[in-house]
C-alpha cells in the first residue's frame, strides 16, 4: 500500500456521499507498499480502507479482483469485503481514477513470522484456494513465466548496475527456468502477492488475508511458491527449512498436494523469486517524485534467486515420507 494521489476534503465528502457509509471521523494514508494509494478511512459507520488504483491494475481488471474478494467473503473466507455504492457499484472514481471501500479488518501482520506463524499461512492459503473454488470469472497472470523475459530485456542495464555481471546471471536463470517451467500442474484462482504484510493474525492464528490486486488463475503450487519466498527466508539471506515446512505441513491440512506439485516447488519457487526481483528492480528507479512510499529492494530477491540455483533438490520443503 501507499499513497500517491492524496485527495481533498471536499473531495472524501463528494465520494462518501456516493455511498451509504456515513459521514468521514477520520482519515489518513497508509505509508506501505508500492502499488495504489490506500487511506484508512472512519466514519460514524465504522471503519474502512479506500484505495484509489494507480499503477499496473488496469481497470477492465478490477471486476475480477472485486468479485472475487466478494466471492471469497461469501463463502466464509475472511478478507476484505468490497462496499457497495447506492447505484449498487462497487467501482466509483475519484479524480478520474477508478477507486474502491473495503471493511476494514480485525488482525495484526507480522514483521518477522516464526514457525507457527508459517503453519497457520499455509493453512490459509490452501482455505483460499478452496474457497475460491467454482469463482465464474477468470484472469491470466500477466506476471507469469511467459513475461518475465521481455520484462528483464529492458531491465538489463538496471541489473548491471545493481551488481556487475548480474544481467548474465538473470538470463541464464530464465533460460533455466524457461527449459523447465512446468505447464500440467492443477489450476485455480490464486493470490499471487501473500506475503506477510497482506496476511493477518490474531495471536498466532491466521485471522484474514488483504490485498487480492494480483489474484489471477494460475497453479495452485505456485502460489505456495510464492509464500515460501516470502516468508521462509531469514534477514541474514539463509532458507529457514522447518519454517518451509510448517508452511507446507499447514497447506496440506486442508489441501494436499499431488506428487507432482510437491516435485514442482522448488522449481516453481525459483520462478517465484524471479518473479519479484524482476517487477522490484522495475520499480527501483521509477517510484515517482513525491510519492509517499518505500520501493522494495530487489537485492532481497537476488540473494533468494542464489539460494534456489545453489539448492535445487526437496530437502528445502521435506519429503513425502
Amino acid at each position: 500500500m501507499a499513497v500517491y494521489t492524496d485527495i481533498s476534503d471536499e473531495e472524501l465528502a463528494e465520494l462518501l456521499a456516493r455511498y451509504d457509509l456515513g459521514a468521514a471521523q477520520a482519515f489518513k494514508g497508509i505509508a506501505e507498499g508500492v502499488e495504489n494509494s490506500n487511506f484508512l478511512l472512519e466514519t460514524d459507520r465504522g471503519r474502512f480502507i479506500l484505495t484509489i488504483y494507480e499503477r499496473r491494475v488496469r481497470p477492465e481488471d478490477l471486476p475480477f479482483f472485486l468479485g472475487l474478494m466478494s466471492w471469497l467473503a461469501d463463502h466464509d473466507y475472511p478478507c476484505a469485503t468490497p462496499m457497495p455504492g447506492r447505484d449498487g457499484e462497487l467501482i466509483q472514481t475519484v479524480r478520474g481514477k477508478p477507486a474502491a471501500i473495503v471493511g476494514f479488518l480485525q488482525g495484526l501482520s507480522v514483521r518477522r513470522p516464526g514457525v507457527a506463524h508459517c503453519r497457520e499461512a499455509g493453512e490459509g492459503l490452501a482455505r483460499l484456494h478452496l474457497a475460491a473454488e467454482g469463482f465464474p470469472m477468470g484472469r491470466a497472470n500477466d506476471l507469469g513465466q511467459a513475461a518475465w523475459e521481455p520484462l528483464f530485456s529492458g531491465l538489463k542495464d538496471a541489473a548491471e548496475s545493481l551488481k556487475p555481471g548480474l544481467a548474465a546471471t538473470i538470463a541464464a536463470d530464465l533460460a533455466h527456468l524457461a527449459a523447465r517451467w512446468p505447464t500440467d500442474l492443477p489450476q485455480g484462482v490464486i493470490h499471487a502477492d501473500y506475503f506477510p504484510d497482506n496476511v493477518f493474525f490474531q495471536g498466532e492464528r491466521f485471522a484474514a488475508a488483504i490485498d487480492f490486486y494480483f489474484a489471477c488463475v494460475d497453479a495452485l503450487a505456485y502460489d505456495l511458491a510464492v509464500a515460501l519466498n516470502a516468508w521462509c527466508f531469514e534477514a541474514d539471506g539463509s532458507f529457514n527449512i522447518t519454517s518451509a515446512r510448517a508452511m507446507v505441513a499447514g497447506y496440506e491440512r486442508h489441501r494436499p498436494l499431488s506428487g507432482p506439485e510437491r516435485d514442482a516447488l522448488p522449481i516453481l519457487a525459483h520462478g517465484a523469486a524471479m518473479r519479484f526481483f524482476l517487477t522490484r528492480l522495475n520499480d527501483w528507479g521509477a517510484t515517482p517524485a513525491g510519492a509517499l512510499v518505500r520501493p522494495k529492494d530487489p537485492l532481497e530477491y537476488e540473494r533468494k534467486l542464489a539460494v534456489h540455483r545453489s539448492a535445487t533438490d526437496l530437502v528445502l520443503f521435506g519429503d513425502r515420507s
